[in-house]
């Protein structure tokens, strides 16, 4: 059979190897070529059935991933979702989710070679999310969807064998994170009393979306017993304000998943998203004093001189610069549960739209099979 891995690297090489699938794959993984799982080998034959959802010039690439710089190419980009087990259909997923982490306000060179824990999470927006069965409900962190577990590991193989992201070379993570393998949801829009992230950002309800977010793994806000919105809100705000969360320190922009049951509880209280933020914002701070002295030296005073070069310990800082920089999603099912996700810190997200080459936007990727 036609084996692939060159094509990683070069679009023009190809080798031909024995059809032996274990031999394949520890052929992959002796050259770096897969995350330590087993992968599904990238024949032409199936890199090219991937193709069948992409409109883009097949060689041209929509960004260079660093830290080598590679070129994305549609073509590369496909034999990665070939290996992650990606179906066809979730390819143009794939692509978009690339292409806005190359945006420079991302800084994916920082989230790829820092010795920070962070791996870029994608949400999804809008119809296609439904159109491809991503989970938004129970578990939607978990296993059992093919089209999460899949979608982002196609991106973290991409990441590895295009852009260099070698653990211990590419990527200097001190001890990383599962969310390195694969990281992508969907909001839960039906259950949520505020306007989905997407038509936060300004694109229409009906659009479908990608954001990403170079952010760590979700840490968990149990909460029972708060029956208003300022309980709820006052809960999470004490989860977030931790003394070791880049966000803190520089320009992030967290995210706060919000199950039904406490944004429902928020929403009660008649509190709008941008309420909700000016609310969290207020409460999730930390007296200076809460930080090591060596950190107030050499980083707080530092960092934000007009503010703490002669602050006292009781000095407030907050959580994030401002109430904005907060990002509200609902998600998950049925339990009084929450998720604080802090990012690396010096990113800001970005979302992008699902789109033709001619840049029209489409709602369902069966839209772009075959263009």
């Amino acid at each position: 059979m036609n084996g692939l891995g060159p094509l990683l690297r070069d679009p023009e090489a190809s080798f031909e190897a024995e059809d032996d699938y274990e031999r394949l794959n520890d052929l992959y993984f002796e050259r770096g070529w897969s995350d330590g799982l087993p992968v599904i080998p990238p024949s032409i034959r199936r890199v090219e059935k991937m193709l069948a959802y992409c409109d883009r010039p097949w060689d041209k690439p929509v960004g260079l991933i660093p830290p080598r710089w590679g070129e994305a190419t549609p073509w590369r980009l496909a034999a990665n979702a070939v290996m992650a087990g990606c179906q066809p259909r979730y390819f143009p997923l794939v692509v978009l989710a690339i292409e806005a982490m190359c945006h420079e306000e991302f800084n994916l060179y920082g989230i790829q070679a820092t010795t920070h824990l962070c791996a870029p999470l994608v949400i999804v927006n809008g119809p296609v999310a439904r159109e491809l069965e991503i989970n938004c409900g129970h578990n939607a962190f978990g296993p059992g969807w093919r089209s999460n577990a899949t979608i982002g590991r196609a991106v973290r193989l991409a990441l590895v064998n295009i852009g260099g992201a070698v653990p211990g070379s590419g990527d200097m993570a001190t001890f990383g994170s599962p969310a390195k393998f694969s990281y992508c949801i969907a909001e839960n829009e039906q259950a949520s009393p505020w306007e989905p992230l997407h038509v936060e950002r300004g694109f229409p309800r009906d659009a479908s979306t990608v954001t990403v977010v170079g952010a760590e793994a979700p840490h968990n806000v149990n909460d029972h017993e708060s029956a208003t919105a300022e309980g709820v809100l006052r809960m999470i705000a004490g989860t977030a304000a931790t003394t070791g969360t880049n966000d803190i320190a520089y320009s992030g922009e967290p995210v706060i998943a919000f199950s039904p049951e406490h944004a429902a509880t928020v929403a009660a209280g008649g509190w709008s998203k941008a309420e909700a933020k000016r609310c969290l914002w207020d409460h999730a701070w930390l007296p200076l004093g809460r930080f090591s002295e060596e950190n107030i030296e050499r980083r707080m005073r530092v960092k934000f001189p007009e503010r703490l070069a002669n602050a006292g310990p009781d000095t407030p800082v907050p959580l994030v610069q401002r109430p904005k920089d907060l990002i509200f999603i609902v998600l998950g099912g049925a339990g009084k549960h929450s998720a604080f996700i802090p990012t690396f810190g010096a990113t800001r997200s970005v979302t992008l739209p699902l789109r033709r080459r001619d840049g029209e936007c489409v709602h369902s990727v069966e839209e772009l099979r075959g263009a």
